[in-house]
């Protein structure tokens, strides 16, 4: 059973899953520190000083003026301004990986043109250049059957 589950580990797509799944956490890092500390403040400026983690609703009726302070005094709130930032967060993340993979998919190899052909007589593989059959010695660049 173990050299099993080892065999299932050592598989390409597993590994390469690992790898992916840990460059995708230090990533949504990367990009939620960008969200958070350069995109948002120019943003919260521009819509006169308004900080969207502090953006809050709260459920409870009391009047606090951070979304620390409601928490702290333990009332309930609707965190629409964390909300807009992890929208922002996954629309930088999903716009990054759709420019990877059209890199990625820009780089795939074109396939290769066919260097071999059919024998219209015996229909055996033969190279494109020929112009008897190896096999059966016919003409191929003769009228066709």
């Amino acid at each position: 059973m173990f050299k099993q589950f080892r065999d299932f580990i050592m598989r390409g797509n597993v590994l390469d899953l690992a790898v992916a799944v840990i460059i995708g956490a230090a990533f949504g890092k990367i990009v939620t520190s960008l969200v958070s500390d350069i995109l948002m403040p120019p943003l919260g400026l521009a819509l006169k000083h308004v900080d969207f983690t502090n953006l809050f609703v709260d459920l409870s009726g009391g009047n606090h003026a951070t979304l620390a302070e409601a928490k702290a005094a333990g009332d309930v709130t609707l965190n629409y301004g964390l909300f807009l930032n992890a929208t922002i967060d996954f629309v930088i993340v999903a716009f990054v990986i759709f420019l990877i993979i059209q890199q990625a998919n820009r780089l795939k190899k074109a396939p290769a043109a066919p260097n071999t052909k059919e024998c219209a007589y015996c229909h055996t593989t033969i190279p494109l250049a020929a112009t008897r059959c190896p096999n059966c010695t016919s003409n191929l660049s003769a009228a066709t059957p």
